[in-house]
């Protein structure tokens, strides 16, 4: 019978030492990246696996981030979750999802329930006020995503430039009436897309309704089509996507078509706006970006380097959903 692959046949089989291939599976980065690929190949060969629990005892680590999100439903998060689960394992980590369910309560719970058991945590979009947020996280090391918090390393898309983007093709269609569909009122994202709008609108000398805010669903955005119509409105930025979409099969069900009744514009760029018909104008954000540099962020912390925070930026994406005014 095969005997069972020990960090010391690794180390025989190589000729390096069995501390050089602990810490190939327990710190890379102290290891040399030539030899760190020699020992997870040679490991893969004679099948031994890394015990992650006997890894914690030694090095005081579980392997494990935490990631807080406040709707999995929300086609936003599933390929944000996607890129910080690939940019984890680089750096030989897995991920502990939660959801929060939008309730700011629940984030407080969550982060209590599972911050012993992670080595930091990243928070998506979270709805708590800064103070607590930063109450509730602790000493625990931690990186925002999507969100300005103050005294927190945080890494965000910043919008604005794509939205003022955007304002200016509407209006070079021919747009001067415009609607605001306004996100979640505890949405760091929201408040900024709206000051983006706002500030724009008001220096183009344009109408400008604010309607909301309401929640980042489907079905708020289809429910508010009516509000809309009576905005008379012909360009509309909905806060995201999947306000968007509702928008649209709203507008539909009173009889109005888009772009040819109304343009409408929406923020992400996420699976949802590349497949619906007519494809959606948007503002593409750059996901697998903001998930990989959330989880460098992190692993820099846990590392005890200086991170700095990190802006990233949106970009306009024209597709169907905009035209002329009628």
């Amino acid at each position: 019978m095969m005997k069972q692959a020990t960090i010391y046949s690794i180390a025989h089989a190589l000729d390096v030492s069995a501390s050089t291939v602990s810490r190939a599976f327990s710190r890379p980065d102290l290891v040399k990246p030539e030899v760190r690929e020699r020992v997870l190949a040679t490991a893969q060969e004679l099948g031994y696996a890394p015990n992650r629990a006997a890894r914690g005892l030694a090095t005081g680590r579980t392997g494990l981030y935490g990631l807080l999100v406040p709707d999995v439903t929300n086609p936003f998060f599933p390929p944000l979750i996607r890129a910080i689960q690939q940019a984890a394992a680089t750096v030989d980590a897995g991920v502990l999802l939660v959801d929060s369910e939008g309730s700011g309560a629940a984030e407080t719970a969550l982060v209590g329930r599972i911050k012993a058991q992670v080595d930091g945590l990243l928070v998506a979009s979270p709805r708590l006020a800064t103070a607590k947020l930063k109450e509730a996280l602790g000493a625990v090391p931690s990186v925002v995503i999507n969100r300005a918090a103050q005294g927190l390393a945080t890494v965000v898309c910043d919008n604005t430039e794509a939205l003022w983007g955007a304002a200016a093709h509407l209006h070079e269609l021919g747009h001067r009436r415009f609607a605001l569909m306004r996100g979640p009122s505890a949405s760091w994202a929201a408040g900024r897309r709206a000051h983006a709008i706002r500030s724009w609108a008001q220096e183009a000398g344009v109408s400008l309704a604010e309607l909301g805010p309401y929640e980042a669903m489907f079905v708020d955005g289809r429910r508010a089509a009516a509000q809309l119509v009576e905005s008379r409105a012909t360009a509309v930025f909905a806060f995201d996507d999947l306000m968007a979409a509702g928008v649209i099969a709203g507008l539909s069900e009173l009889g109005e078509t888009v772009p040819r009744d109304r343009s409408i514009i929406g923020c992400d760029d996420v699976l949802l706006a590349r497949t619906m018909t007519p494809g959606l104008t948007t503002v593409t954000a750059p996901l697998e970006e903001l998930g990989r540099r959330s989880v460098m962020a992190l692993h820099g912390l846990l590392e005890r380097r200086p991170v700095p925070n990190v802006q990233l930026q949106g970009i306009l994406t024209v597709r169907g959903t905009t035209g002329p005014p009628p």
